[in-house]
């Protein structure tokens, strides 16, 4: 099932329910989808890989406005971005564990045959397909700069 059907099934069942919260990050989800679709150029579907990267921007933009709310103290707006967040997770694949992605980072060095910080583009380069919405960005360069070191 496609991420599309997914979502507008959703949106009928929060809808029904009378969630507010849920509705809303649905919505914004599907408003992405369709975007994407529309976009000059496209073909109107979108593979796997470009729902993925939605999703992914999606969450990280609500990651960084509860930062900010939460910085600026304002518990109101922080609980529906959270909120948000939760719903989009739920359409993302299991996010690994820092164990999980430094084995997988070992692993990756140990392919491209990376030795030193110099080899750190090849290994980002490996790095960001492989664990594309699996694992933070920040993350995986913060783990790939340590074990370059």
């Amino acid at each position: 099932m496609s991420l599309k059907t997914q979502v507008e099934s959703g949106i009928k069942d929060a809808m029904r329910a009378k969630d507010q919260d849920t509705l809303r990050a649905l919505r914004a989800i599907k408003s992405l989808i369709l975007l994407e679709e529309t976009k000059g150029g496209a073909s109107g579907e979108l593979t796997a890989d470009d729902e993925l990267k939605l999703l992914t921007k999606a969450a990280k933009q609500r990651r960084e406005s509860a930062d900010i709310y939460k910085t600026q103290n304002r518990p109101d707006l922080l609980e529906k971005e959270e909120a948000e967040l939760a719903i989009i997770e739920q359409f993302l694949p299991k996010q690994l564990t820092e164990e999980e992605v430094t084995a997988k980072l070992k692993e990756i060095i140990t392919r491209v045959g990376a030795t030193g910080p110099s080899d750190m583009g090849k290994v980002m380069g490996a790095a960001t397909k492989e664990l594309a919405g699996q694992a933070d960005g920040r993350v995986v360069s913060t783990l790939v700069k340590s074990l370059l070191a």
